[in-house]
């Protein structure tokens, strides 16, 4: 019988792309958003909601903004029951991530409410994200949602062709990986349209690569791709038998 080699174990390393505001792609899809990150601190209102896709770069404008403006940053669930007092000290700007209120329980309405009165009365401003519009929140509070109908909103759409593609070679090249023409063009047309798959599709290609100490090439990506679409075609298969016999009653 033949010897198989050991594979290399790949290690579980946290990728951090660079989070500057020259390293942010403008497209179509986010150039509003970007622009009025670009007009802080003359923003007509005191807070801002950037809204889209998750993956998006929603987080990484946020960041972007937060450099610019000495703000904090705070998730929206770990909001309840904290005193806005003691969160922002001296601060004049906060970011709020995953601020949609019917998400994961939402967050402190009472606590948003103040945060975003002491924020406008020190000349503050206050930026959130979420994956839906300000309108479509759960809000329960009157003067939270009269706050929040005064923001500002900004779309950031799913990505174009143009997006796809430089996004592909930047998450490759963080991860140290040469991606030729071939095979971007080969995945293009075969993925979804969406931030998330294409950093899952790298990410699993660039495990698979280690775990066989094999390089970057079209065949090698293209069985990436049939397997993750086989590990997606089994949970979509396991979650409609699952809501079939949920859904079944006997006779």
């Amino acid at each position: 019988m033949a010897e198989v080699a050991p594979q290399q174990l790949p290690l579980a390393l946290e990728m951090r792309p660079a989070l500057a505001r020259d390293d942010f792609m403008v497209a179509k899809c986010n150039s509003q958003a970007v622009a009025w990150i670009d007009q802080w601190p003359n923003w007509p209102a005191p807070a801002l909601c950037l809204y889209g896709p998750r993956g998006c770069g929603k987080s990484h404008l946020a960041e972007v903004w937060r450099a610019r403006s000495a703000a904090l940053r705070v998730v929206a669930r770990d909001l309840d029951g904290i005193n806005p007092d003691d969160l922002l000290g001296e601060a004049t700007g906060l970011v709020i991530e995953d601020a949609d209120l019917d998400v994961g329980g939402g967050l402190d309405e009472t606590v948003c409410f103040h945060l975003y009165n002491m924020l406008k009365e020190r000349g503050g401003h206050l930026l959130l994200t979420a994956t839906q519009p300000p309108a479509r929140w759960k809000v329960a509070l009157p003067d939270l949602k009269s706050r929040l109908g005064a923001a500002l909103v900004c779309e950031i759409s799913p990505p174009d062709d143009d997006l796809m593609v430089g996004l592909l070679l930047k998450l490759f090249a963080d991860r140290q990986i040469q991606a030729g023409p071939q095979t971007i063009s080969y995945i293009l047309p075969r993925i979804e349209r969406s931030f998330v798959a294409l950093s899952e599709l790298v990410a699993a290609v660039d495990r698979r690569a280690l775990a066989e100490k094999r390089a970057v090439t079209l065949p090698l990506v293209r069985s990436v791709m049939e397997e993750l679409q086989g590990a997606h075609d089994t949970d979509a298969d396991v979650k409609a038998n699952s809501s079939t016999r949920h859904n079944t009653r006997p006779d």
